[in-house]
């Protein structure tokens, strides 16, 4: 869930994208999901995937974008599956006060949703007061 501040500064909790929590199976994971301005991420058998400018789960003002490969690993509670991705290159992302030279940012896990028939990953991205955007991937095989 993303928490945001409404404007009269209340801490609300920002919805999901349509849908109902899912349970996936391994092979549901297997394919290229797309997101809206047409970024991919495809997850392959052997626990790795190759991203061509995915929406991530990210700060206002971090990259919107990230492109590269990496390992992925699923994982379940009793209503929903989850998705964590590991980027092998790191992506740096502003001055670490330890580590002045660079500091790497990881993104955020994604959360199964099934809406109708299509199968949908989702996190929030950006700056929670401004409109508090989703990234929301869908799989074709949907």
């Amino acid at each position: 869930m993303a928490l945001a501040l409404t404007a009269c500064g209340r801490l609300t909790v920002m919805p999901p994208p349509e849908g109902e929590p899912v349970i996936l199976k391994p092979a549901d994971f297997l394919t290229t999901w797309t997101d809206a301005d047409g970024g991919t991420i495809t997850l392959k058998k052997d626990g790795t995937f190759v991203a061509d400018k995915i929406c991530v789960g990210h700060r206002w003002d971090e990259g919107l974008a990230w492109s590269g490969t990496g390992t992925w690993k699923q994982g379940s509670n009793k209503e929903e599956s989850f998705l964590h991705v590991t980027f092998d290159e790191p992506h740096p992302v502003g001055v670490d006060p330890a580590d002045p030279d660079e500091f790497v940012r990881e993104t955020d896990g994604y959360t199964a949703l099934k809406d109708g028939r299509i199968l949908k990953l989702w996190t929030a991205v950006g700056d929670p007061d401004n409109d508090c955007p989703n990234c929301v991937l869908t799989s074709p095989a949907s």
